[in-house]
């Protein structure tokens, strides 16, 4: 693949340009590629005068600039962009980066539908350049336990796998993410679906039928706010994906049953919620570590709620993993660690569901 014009050989980082500087820019992308080796921000993309000085002041070495057709002016400067603008501007943005001869990650979702991520992946492919879909959930502390548990086979045979993010917001709060306007791509079906159709996927593999119910629950929301799928794998596993705004009691954050045992795991990953507060991957050993009173539970035959399991230790969460995983692709020319193939695969089940719900049917893919 073509790495842009530094080799990364020697000290020299790969330089990012980062566009968007919202909540995805300035909390996730941003502190993760700057706490990667080999990546160095280079340029942030805002035309918002708040949000140019807070990038400077949290970014020092960055410059900023308004506009992402400056930003690609500098395409010879500059190694690799990343997408982190609103929903609508991830395919025309990723377009133009891979026409000038850049690697691209883009925040999911990668687009709107599978046929313009699989446009994107072909033009990349075409041009020998990486393009990769920043999944970071997928290194969420829990994920990685339930992954290690159905790799290792202590469930036996994975039967139900339920996944869920539910959140208690009673009240909008507007803003694209919320807009009913399809061109925003907003609802949670594509916010928080993303996640976890993308995981569902990575662990079980392809979808041969999906079914959904999807619903616009709170006064003056436009768009999908309680959103449930269910997917029959190829492999026989079914997952149930619950997705919610409206949830007032929070369900367990996964429920794997299996032929032999089960295992049970509420609360999130705290990786989110250190990147709010400001904190920092490598400023403690701790980065992604949760409580043992946390721990999910492993066992058959009684809830865990009552005792019933043992608990089994989480793994750390590692979002560096994504962006350390890129600088390596960037290095040597592999893969990326999520691929625009995957992130097609993830959008044809977003795209059934948003048909099963609107037909009331179960949709079959094809293929």
């Amino acid at each position: 693949m073509n790495m842009g014009m530094n080799t990364g050989m020697g000290t020299a980082p790969f330089r990012v340009g980062l566009i968007g500087y919202g909540l995805a820019g300035s909390v996730f992308h941003a502190p993760l590629i700057a706490a990667t080796d080999g990546l160095t921000l280079d340029t942030v993309v805002t035309a918002n005068p708040e949000r140019q000085r807070q990038a400077v002041a949290e970014h020092p070495q960055a410059r900023t600039v308004a506009t992402a057709e400056a930003l690609l002016d500098r395409a010879a400067d500059l190694d690799l962009v990343v997408i982190a603008s609103p929903n609508r501007t991830h395919v025309p943005l990723a377009r133009a980066a891979l026409e000038a001869g850049l690697p691209v990650v883009v925040d999911k979702p990668l687009a709107a539908t599978a046929a313009e991520a699989e446009e994107l992946a072909a033009l990349a492919e075409e041009r020998g350049l990486l393009l990769s879909a920043f999944q970071n959930r997928r290194w969420d502390n829990d994920f990685r336990t339930v992954a290690k548990l159905v790799g290792g086979g202590t469930l036996g045979k994975v039967q139900r796998f339920e996944s869920r993010f539910e959140r208690w917001r009673p009240r909008p709060k507007g803003g694209w993410r919320e807009s009913g306007d399809p061109a925003e791509i907003g609802g949670i079906l594509y916010d928080l679906g993303s996640h976890l159709v993308d995981q569902a996927l990575t662990l079980f593999g392809p979808a041969v039928t999906v079914y959904a119910e999807s619903d616009v629950r709170r006064a003056g929301a436009e768009a999908d706010d309680d959103t449930f799928i269910a997917i029959g794998h190829a492999s026989g596993v079914r997952s149930h994906l619950w997705m919610s705004a409206t949830a007032a009691q929070l369900g367990p954050r996964f429920r794997l049953l299996g032929d032999t045992a089960g295992y049970v795991k509420y609360g999130l990953d705290p990786q989110e919620g250190a990147l709010r507060e400001g904190l920092r991957p490598g400023s403690a050993a701790s980065w992604g570590v949760e409580a043992e009173s946390s721990w999910g539970r492993l066992g058959a035959g009684e809830s865990p709620l009552t005792g019933g399991g043992e608990p089994v230790p989480t793994l750390p969460g590692d979002y560096p993993a994504y962006y350390a995983a890129i600088a390596e692709a960037l290095r040597t020319g592999g893969l990326p660690p999520v691929t625009a193939r995957e992130a097609a695969a993830a959008l044809r089940v977003l795209e059934a569901a948003k048909t099963s719900a609107a037909e009331a049917r179960t949709v079959t893919l094809n293929g």
